[in-house]
């Protein structure tokens, strides 16, 4: 992705305006809102859609037959049509609604690992994966006597490729791995990492939360076999997310879930499954968050998004120099290649106490391991500061990170 300096094409006081929650104040100061990462601001547009459907549509969807039914599933399955042509899925049966990236990782795990993983097989994780994209695997590994096997990084946040390469063998039956990582921002070459996978003939789920909210994605051009990720980071409600699978591996593998919903036919001696994407919808559905997740789509579709990719990108270089020209600030993730994050230290204080003073001066950040404790483990910190951007921020709000950070440092002097 390029670096941006002045965007001179991306209306920052129009983007705004479409977030009514910027417009107020927290503890007497206008909000600065940077904990993307976590889960971004959602739009007028998402508010109202969500809205209009529990004011005037709300209904049960899938087999009613009254017209609120109807009108309400067709509006939902409107909404996967639209995920699948924001990923560039091949078709829309190939995107499973989940409530987020961390039930779609678990969904696969549970589904993919009882039906191909075996005793003495061997599952590739990174080193800087979010917590939802290693304990699934653990117990699966644990349920099957398989092994994990880690791609370790560099002191920069990078992947060392040359020793993935290495791990890859005739044992291995997955590779999962985060297309951008959370607590460093870090954007891995996902797409070579699939192609090395491939020869082995491993399939590779990717942990897409922190990419598809910041730069645009393909997941036929990235060959990958699973990508999940979830609204909440990507303007919609939460409760909403998406597993996309390739069919070849939907069709074979067994339900996540059973119950209403998922089957074809019942008896007492036996059942049979409905066809994907049922097979893995069991129950009712978050159908307010999956239509809200529709509109969040065409919101980011009614914008430039590569334009706002750039500037984004522009304020993550801007808030990086700014906070790198305070001796007392250590960044962590110096990768060559970032999205979003800016995970800080400050000598001598607890990222526990950054975050409370910055709250006092508005600023939202979060503070803690980021629910990546191997990669603090590396780091050889309890944990980070993480200022996390979208397309919304702006570079006066960079300002008053910088200033605010300099007041904690004052604090604590």
């Amino acid at each position: 992705m390029k670096a941006a300096k002045e965007m001179t094409n991306w209306n920052i006081e129009k983007i705004r305006r479409d977030f009514p929650v910027l417009s107020r104040e927290v503890n007497g100061k206008p909000l600065v809102y940077l904990d993307n990462g976590a889960s971004s601001q959602v739009p007028q547009s998402v508010i109202d859609r969500t809205s209009k459907y529990l004011a005037e549509e709300h209904s049960n969807i899938h087999r009613g037959v009254h017209y609120l039914s109807q009108h309400a599933t067709t509006a939902y399955e409107a909404a996967r049509e639209k995920v699948k042509r924001f990923i560039n899925a091949a078709e829309a049966k190939e995107c499973i609604f989940v409530r987020g990236t961390t039930e779609g990782i678990n969904l696969v795990a549970y589904s993919y690992g009882r039906k191909f993983i075996g005793e003495g097989d061997e599952i590739i994780v990174s080193a800087m994966e979010h917590h939802s994209n290693i304990v699934p695997w653990q117990i699966v590994a644990e349920e099957k006597g398989a092994k994990i096997r880690v791609i370790p990084m560099n002191e920069r946040g990078e992947l060392i490729i040359e020793e993935y390469e290495k791990l890859l063998n005739e044992r291995t039956k997955i590779v999962a791995a985060t297309h951008v990582s959370n607590s460093l921002g870090t954007v891995n070459p996902i797409k070579e990492m699939i192609a090395t996978a491939h020869k082995f003939g491993v399939p590779v789920l990717v942990d897409a939360a922190q990419s598809v909210p910041h730069f645009p994605v393909d997941v036929q051009d990235l060959d990958a076999d699973f990508f999940v990720f979830s609204g909440h980071k990507m303007y919609a409600p939460t409760a909403s997310g998406i597993v996309y699978g390739k069919r070849e591996w939907l069709d074979k593998m067994p339900p996540y879930q059973t119950g209403g919903g998922m089957i074809r036919t019942v008896s007492f001696e036996k059942t049979t499954f409905a066809p994907i994407p049922e097979k893995f919808e069991a129950g009712t559905p978050g159908i307010a968050a999956g239509i809200g997740l529709g509109a969040a789509i065409d919101y980011l579709n009614s914008l430039d998004f590569n334009a706002a990719a750039d500037y984004e990108h522009s304020i993550l270089e801007y808030a990086t120099a700014r906070l790198a020209d305070i001796p007392e600030v250590k960044i962590i993730g110096t990768a060559g290649n970032k999205a979003s994050v800016l995970s800080f230290t400050i000598d001598g204080i607890h990222p526990h106490d950054i975050g409370t003073i910055l709250d006092q001066q508005g600023i939202a950040v979060r503070a803690g391991h980021h629910c990546a404790q191997p990669v603090m483990e590396f780091f050889d910190v309890p944990a980070t500061a993480r200022a996390s951007f979208a397309f919304y921020n702006t570079r006066e709000e960079v300002d008053k990170l910088a200033d605010a950070v300099q007041k904690v440092i004052e604090v604590f002097a």
